[in-house]
């Protein structure tokens, strides 16, 4: 299938390494011309010069928890490129153990999602874009006990996301979120679960119908195929990427 990405333009926050990094790669062999961005600027560097032997991919360090930092890079990616036809939201502050410290979230994965749209919006609009949102599976089902300013804050971004279906689609701006359930990413979080608790590690696995967790490129797959044309009548939907993990039933 064509996913009809081709020629197109793709911001992805967050973007250096695991699924961020996944997604940018994936758009960019679909003939997309990608921007990335994380924290640390060797690794944008890094990523740059790896990915761009695949085609046009620019970066920039950015400090996702700063909303100057990120429209700046919104801005100068959307001249570099010509323009925004997909913003993809992937940043996220994980897991606060305290909870003075819930506003790490508040601020890269609920700020970033909103003020970074409205930086992107009038040329996503320009070009009858396509946003999307990663959340999780951990918004719809309680998942360990200390994923709460994880899970509260991707419901978050979740709801405003599949909200802005009707608010931003009026506009030719489909909104869609992505929640993958476990992902195996080499130096995350699941990686450190395989290696210091393999009996929760093993349990997960197993209560995955296919007895495997996901991967980033599953993940990106899914954010690829909302993104193109072969999509445009796909607008306010939560693609769930968790091979039946999840046991609820929705209708």
């Amino acid at each position: 299938m064509d996913l009809g990405l081709a020629g197109k333009r793709a911001l992805v926050t967050g973007s250096t390494k695991g699924i961020g990094r996944a997604i940018a790669e994936t758009l960019l062999a679909e003939g997309a011309s990608v921007a990335i961005c994380s924290r640390t600027p060797d690794e944008v560097e890094a990523a740059v010069a790896e990915m761009s032997g695949a085609g046009q991919c620019i970066g920039a360090a950015v400090d996702a928890g700063d909303l100057e930092s990120l429209t700046g890079w919104i801005d100068d990616s959307a001249e570099q490129l010509g323009g925004i036809d997909i913003y993809v939201h992937n940043t996220s502050a994980k897991p606060q153990r305290k909870l003075e410290d819930w506003v790490q979230n508040h601020n890269i994965d609920l700020v970033a999602l909103v003020g970074g749209v409205a930086a992107a919006k009038e040329a996503l609009a320009d070009q009858g874009g396509s946003l999307i949102s990663i959340g999780t599976t951990a918004t719809a089902e309680h998942f360990a006990t200390g994923s709460g300013s994880y899970s509260a804050f991707k419901a978050a971004v979740t709801n405003w996301t599949l909200g802005q279906a009707q608010v931003l689609g009026a506009k030719g701006i489909r909104c869609n979120v992505v929640s993958p359930g476990p992902i195996m990413v080499e130096g995350g979080d699941w990686a450190m679960i395989r290696d210091n608790m393999p009996e929760f590690y093993e349990s997960a696995q197993q209560n995955h119908p296919g007895g495997q967790i996901g991967s980033p490129q599953d993940v990106a797959n899914a954010v690829a195929f909302l993104a193109g044309d072969a999509a445009r009548h796909v607008n306010g939907a939560n693609l769930v990427v968790d091979g039946g993990f999840c046991k609820r039933v929705n209708y």
